[in-house]
Formats: structure tokens, sequence, C-alpha cells
């Protein structure tokens, strides 16, 4: 009885759980509202790429687990040099209005982890 058990759990778990596959980049699209430019930029996990007057540092990037519906999250730490961090959280392609960044000069979108 006990191994069926085991045996139910160890189906039914990963159903359950949410399981991510960490990526070592960010493609993140940055809009300077300002100039009507867009770009895209690849970022490394754990560094910090200045964009213009801002500093962009992303401290990871997941991606769905591939049996699941494609989606992309990274938790990004944005500021700048004499304003401070004016956004910190996770960020999601398939649902970019649920978290988003919000500046006067800028909108930043993310595209994909790799």
């Amino acid at each position: 009885m006990k191994k069926i058990i085991l045996s139910l759990i160890l189906c039914i778990l990963p159903i359950i759980a949410n399981a991510y596959v960490n990526r070592d980049n960010a493609i993140l699209r940055i809009m300077n509202k300002d100039a009507g430019k867009v770009q895209e930029v690849k970022i490394p996990v754990g560094q910090e790429l200045q964009f213009e007057k801002m500093y962009i540092n992303v401290r990871s990037c997941k991606q769905t687990d591939p049996f699941q519906a494609e989606d992309f999250f990274a938790f990004l730490e944005i500021s700048e040099r004499d304003k401070g961090q004016f956004f910190g959280g996770w960020m999601s392609r398939n649902e970019p209005g649920q978290n988003p960044l919000q500046h006067p000069d800028y909108d930043v979108w993310l595209v994909k982890c790799e």
C-alpha cells in the first residue's frame, strides 16, 4: 500500500508543481518614448547593462516547462543613477500588464529567455 501511495505522489507531483527551466540570458525590448526608437538587448543573468540613462540588472530568467504552454519570466531591477531603483520584480512575456514598468521615458518588455 505504501508503494502505491508513493508512486501516486511521484506521478502527481510534477503535474501539480510548476517546473521552470533556468536560462542564461534575457532578451528585452526597450522603447525610448521621446525618440520613438525600439531596440532589443540581450542581458546575461547576473549582469547589469546600461541602456541610455537606465541600468538594467537581470537576476533570473526562467522558461516554463517544455510540456506546458510557453512563457518566460525574468526578475529585473531597473534604476537610474540620480533617481535610484524605479522597478524591481518579475516580468512575464505572456502577461506584460501584470507587472509593467511605469516610467515616463521608457517601456520595457520581456521577449524571451535563452
